[in-house]
């Protein structure tokens, strides 16, 4: 969800063979329309326990109709908590409870989940990445997080996964390669995988419909096995998906002996099902894949309705995706339309 996010999947997938990624065949979910938003660049999308669905529009130009919104059983949308907490313009002070630049919303029990880069136009930081958590019983900010101590200048906080089992939270940084984790508790939070070339870009481009889209983007899609205890990331330009155990996160002790890998396409945001199917984006082939239980990688979903599908969630037996069009909103994108869509999740 950035302009240029063997392995164990389980403990039964030890002997996953790595190599050239491979779809299976076999019929394909109905890609549905769920909202539009006209000149609006939507990333990061998340569908709470109760339905109600979130979105964000990142600070990648200077005029953008909001940063976080909720969206209605119409397909409009309105600022999200308010229209002031979305009135941030250039210049301003950034270090307050006005979001900067947001790039990821997540829905995790009765919280959401707000993480502000505090990097517009993905330049440099303005003040100190934050995570701001809202009670969604109230629509009140509840706690936030300064994300001083696990960050640079040149971050770019990308995406989080909650792990209420241990009080963590996870975060990609997709500017300065490097996974994040945070203590829910304390606040501490800290940097593993730091510039390691686990978490770097393998390439400086992707390739889609024919034309070379240029750009380094580091570690990004991110998603947790909390049955197996592992975490998943993925750099955007980069075809090897990781899985780190989370003890060895929250013990702060790398095994590289233990971090398993497998070759897939370049994928964008990914998340993991309760049934154990991890779903990520084949950007360069505009479709959705996942990779089942039985090592099997399937296609879910493809055709038009899939332009450089950024960000999931699953609620009630679907799949709800962004279509950001990073590879084709370079200009003027006023007249574009970039849409929230929702597939049937397998049987």
């Amino acid at each position: 969800m950035f302009p240029v996010k063997c392995f164990v999947f389980s403990a039964a997938l030890v002997l996953f063979l790595t190599g050239a990624f491979a779809a299976s065949g076999g019929a394909e979910a109905k890609i549905e329309d769920v909202a539009s938003f006209k000149g609006a660049q939507v990333t990061g999308v998340t569908v709470t326990d109760k339905g109600r669905i979130f979105v964000n529009f990142p600070r990648w130009r200077e005029h953008i109709p909001c940063s976080v919104a909720e969206v209605g059983k119409d397909g409009g949308y309105t600022p999200y908590p308010d229209e002031k907490t979305n009135r941030w313009g250039k210049g301003a002070p950034g270090d307050g409870d006005v979001f900067v630049c947001v790039q990821s919303v997540v829905a995790d029990g009765d919280r959401l989940y707000v993480i502000d880069t505090k990097n517009p136009m993905i330049g440099k930081t303005v003040a100190v990445p934050t995570l701001y958590v809202y009670d969604l019983n109230t629509d009140k900010l509840v706690r936030k997080y300064p994300l001083a101590e696990s960050t640079r200048p040149g971050s770019y906080v990308n995406d989080l996964r909650v792990d209420r089992d241990h009080g963590k939270i996870y975060f990609t940084d997709s500017n300065d390669p490097g996974l994040i984790v945070l203590d829910m508790e304390s606040g501490e939070n800290y940097r593993m995988l730091d510039r390691h070339p686990y978490t770097t870009a393998e390439q400086d481009h992707i390739t889609i419909g024919g034309r070379r889209h240029d750009g380094k983007v580091h570690s990004d899609g991110i998603a947790l096995d909390r049955k197996n205890g592992i975490l998943y990331f993925h750099a955007l330009t980069g075809k090897t998906l990781y899985g780190i155990p989370t003890s060895q996160l929250i013990g702060r002790h790398v095994d590289e002996g233990k971090i398993s890998s497998m070759k897939t396409p370049f994928p964008d945001g990914m998340i993991m099902d309760d049934r154990g199917n991890l779903y990520m984006g084949d950007l360069e082939k505009s479709r959705i894949v996942y990779v089942t239980p039985d090592r099997e990688i399937k296609v879910l979903a493809s055709g038009d309705g899939i332009s450089w599908p950024d960000t999931f969630s699953i609620h009630d037996g679907y799949l709800y995706f962004t279509n950001s069009r990073i590879q084709e909103a370079g200009g003027d994108i006023s007249n574009m339309e970039f849409t929230l869509k929702r597939v049937k999740l397998p049987e």
